[in-house]
């Protein structure tokens, strides 16, 4: 087993919190009501998930400060901190995906806010299922982090070089499958995924939304879990890190849509951040590169871009 600093109350504290979360986002806030999100909205939920991912993090390090030392508490807050930037900075490519998926099909805004919560719901289960899987295989093989490294290599690579192209969705083989398997209506009813018409059931293309959201889901975690694996072996890090990235992940979504076009080269910047942590993992046995140091590259190389983006957008407006 690997090694972490939580203990078993902590974990079930942490679920307990992500539970109660979801809940108000469903029952109080009307989080499975129809309604187009605003800009404000977002900013108020992406600063509070920003926020409470920060409190986390600093009550942890107060709590473990007296239990096992200023200094190792300082270094598991560090990689807390590392791996919340890389799992929140990665989930932008979920967003510029996500604007494909929903322009393909021309989702109404207002019906978009369901189908992300539902994404996030799955998204939750993908990533406890494969960060158990990715513990367990690491705590069994330390060599598989070397594998780890050359795929997030290849990763980066490949990002770089599909950046400007788009993915051709009504060639994906599930997408084909779902259409052979399942009658569906040309046209949308609402926010229903399935309605009964003529004494049968037929399913909306709304569902075929979500299926889409679902396997981005799978394909980004794919990344996302070992990415995180060259910060920190510490299932409980890996977990709460990854898990406030997602569930803050929908209103990142409605943040950036209307202005995802002046953020076109943090692509090349994902893809250097995936491409240098991979290398990381690589020279792990030789050279051992800090955390703070991770954290000030990463930053780095997330902030160039952002700026290069922001740059070349306002010369291609004027």
């Amino acid at each position: 087993m690997l090694e972490t600093i939580a203990q078993p109350w902590m974990w079930g504290a942490f679920i307990a919190f992500v539970l109660g979360m979801l809940a108000l986002d469903i029952f109080a806030l009307g989080g499975s009501k129809s309604h187009k999100v605003s800009v404000k909205e977002a900013a108020i939920w992406s600063l509070i998930w920003v926020s409470l991912a920060l409190l986390f993090n600093f009550g942890m390090y107060v709590y473990l400060k007296d239990i096992v030392g200023e200094a190792a508490a300082m270094s598991k807050s560090m990689e807390f901190l590392t791996g919340y930037v890389i799992e929140k900075s990665l989930s932008v490519d979920n967003v510029f995906v996500f604007l494909m998926i929903f322009g393909h099909f021309a989702v109404p805004e207002q019906y978009q806010r369901k189908v992300l919560l539902y994404g996030v719901l799955g998204a939750i289960v993908m990533r406890v299922i494969m960060i158990l899987a990715g513990s367990w295989v690491v705590s069994q093989f330390a060599w598989v982090l070397y594998i780890f490294g050359i795929f997030l290599v290849i990763t980066g690579l490949r990002m770089m070089v599909a950046a400007e192209k788009e993915p051709d969705m009504e060639a994906n083989p599930v997408l084909k499958f779902a259409k052979k398997l399942l009658p569906f209506t040309k046209e949308y009813h609402e926010e229903k995924f399935s309605i009964v018409q003529n004494g049968k059931r037929v399913f909306t293309p709304l569902l075929l939304v979500l299926i889409l959201i679902e396997i981005s889901d799978v394909v980004f975690a794919v990344d996302s879990i070992p990415a995180i694996f060259a910060v920190t072996t510490d299932p409980f890090i890996v977990f709460t890190s990854n898990i406030f990235a997602i569930m803050g992940l929908r209103a990142l979504y409605f943040l950036l849509a209307d202005m995802a076009d002046r953020f076109h080269l943090l692509k090349f910047g994902l893809a250097f951040v995936l491409m240098f942590v991979g290398i990381k993992m690589l020279i792990v046995k030789w050279i051992h590169v800090p955390t703070a140091v991770s954290l000030t590259v990463i930053g780095t190389i997330l902030a160039s871009s952002i700026i290069a983006s922001l740059i070349a957008t306002r010369k291609k407006a004027s």
